[in-house]
């Protein structure tokens, strides 16, 4: 009886595995931009957003934008088959009702290759999501290389704090400066006045 239940338990696992690391083969109806494309799937056309990245937009005419968009549909273009994997940290669909997914050209993750290249970078996430931190590795790689949407890439520098004095304390502390001189020479106006006052008598 506890090698069934255990049989039971164990198989239960792998099925719960297996609904949360599902991948599904679809086919490639067309690339829309570098980080979405529509696909054939159960025989309806869906659009797919590439989970965790961001291309450059077409419809904006951001740089790279069409270069992005060639560069991943290549990869799906040439692949035997595509597979979409879903990510149990992620929802399943965006509000635009794009499904959200890795998508895999045979064994080639598209996200890993765009950000590798610098054509996309990592963006909305919502969750801890399985590829992420390898894609986080590429990301340093490509932005240190200076990689297409990278090229101008500056690594913020935090400026440092200057002791810069406002316009109002240079203007007191000249303003003490004259009054000292001010009261040295009184003081000395003064004295002599003293001491010629003192002769007269």
């Amino acid at each position: 009886m506890k090698k069934i239940l255990y049989i039971f338990i164990i198989s239960l696992f792998i099925i719960t595995l297996n609904v949360y690391a599902k991948k599904e083969e679809v086919k490639l109806s067309k690339c829309i931009d570098g980080d979405t494309v529509s696909i054939i799937i159960n025989k309806e056309e869906k659009k797919v957003r590439f989970l965790a990245v961001d291309a450059p937009e077409i419809d904006t005419n951001e740089a790279y934008s069409l270069e992005a968009k060639e560069f991943s549909c290549n990869i799906l273009t040439n692949a035997k088959k595509i597979y979409l994997e879903y990510d149990k940290n992620s929802d399943s669909e965006d509000k635009y009702e794009r499904i959200l997914a890795w998508v895999w050209a045979d064994d080639i993750l598209v996200q890993k290759e765009l950000v590798k290249e610098g054509y996309a970078k990592i963006a909305y996430l919502y969750g801890d999501y399985k590829y992420t931190s390898e894609l986080n590795k590429f990301e340093v790689i490509a932005k240190e290389n200076k990689l297409n949407i990278w090229g101008d890439y500056k690594e913020e520098v935090k400026p440092t704090k200057k002791k810069t004095k406002k316009k109002l304390d240079v203007y007191l502390d000249r303003l003490n400066k004259s009054y000292e001189i001010l009261v040295i020479v009184l003081a000395g106006i003064l004295a002599l006045i003293t001491l010629y006052l003192k002769r007269k008598k």
